[in-house]
């Protein structure tokens, strides 16, 4: 507002412009969002195994996952898939009406049992509250899957 006025050869500083905008109502107070936990970048750092490396030289070694919401003549649909780095296949993939954690964590137990033993396989996905809740982080221990998590903003991670 200064710099207009100040184009318009209108001489006031720039304290008298925010006060005269404050009586008017015109400062928007800037609000924090609450209770948003944030991850430092050091731990998102070595959260991330895959860094972006969507390669594998190996079938099952690096595996993929996100949840897609489809929409339908009658609603939403949301199918959460796991890919296989080595050759782009979707190895496993689940539908349902809504995206809670049940949807992936059965998409977990519907490649364990296809393919069984998958000790020390990565699985990466984002930081969605599906993959990071508990229940979905055991499923991955009693596996042996090893967690691989994108950084807090980086879309093109995952």
């Amino acid at each position: 507002m200064h710099t207009a006025l100040t184009q318009r050869s209108v001489n006031v500083s720039e304290r008298t412009v925010y006060r005269a905008m404050k009586a008017g109502g015109y400062i928007h107070k800037c609000r924090k969002p609450h209770s948003i936990t944030k991850a430092t970048t050091e731990v998102q750092e070595k959260e991330n195994l895959i860094k972006r490396n969507f390669k594998a030289n190996e079938p099952m070694t690096k595996l993929l996952t996100d949840i897609t919401e489809i929409p339908c003549s009658d609603g939403k649909l949301y199918l959460s898939a796991i890919l296989d780095c080595f050759n782009g296949e979707i190895v496993a993939f689940e539908m349902r009406d809504n995206m809670k954690k049940e949807l992936c964590i059965d998409t977990v137990r519907q490649v364990t049992e296809k393919f069984g033993n998958l000790q020390n396989v990565i699985l990466h996905s984002d930081r969605g509250s599906q993959y990071t809740s508990a229940e979905f982080r055991e499923e991955l221990k009693k596996n042996g899957i090893v967690q691989s998590l994108s950084g807090t903003g980086h879309c093109f991670d995952n």
